[in-house]
């Protein structure tokens, strides 16, 4: 249900940035930008998700696994273009999904590559 939600806030508030209408999958919102950037959401819980998209050939993600305890982000954390791992510089945890998605959505319509936003490790 959270993802028929979120997928029509996307459809209202990021219509004209949408290059295809948002698509729900069996447990995740797909989301193709008119930037080029191509977006899989998976929202388990509001404190548990991942938020995967490509650009070109980049591959970045944010989630939530509990596995990197040294980032100052812990729990979220970001793996970027280079395959490196850092701070998630968007999302927060405890905030509301919409919020998270709003925060990522917002960053990749001007810097999918996340290139100006700065990398907080530990």
């Amino acid at each position: 249900m959270l993802h028929l939600t979120i997928k029509e806030a996307v459809e209202g508030r990021y219509g004209d940035a949408l290059a295809a209408a948002a698509e729900l999958s069996q447990d995740a919102l797909l989301l193709s930008l008119k930037n080029g950037v191509v977006i899989e959401l998976r929202f388990a819980a509001a404190d548990e998700y991942a938020i995967a998209w490509r650009y070109g050939d980049a591959e970045l993600r944010i989630d939530t696994a509990p596995l990197h305890r040294e980032l100052a982000s812990f729990p979220n954390h970001l793996h970027d273009a280079a395959g490196e791992l850092r701070a998630d510089p968007l999302t927060k945890p405890g905030a509301e999904p919409w919020d998270n998605l709003c925060a990522v959505l917002d960053a990749l319509l001007v810097d999918p590559l996340l290139q100006a936003t700065p990398a907080t490790v530990g």
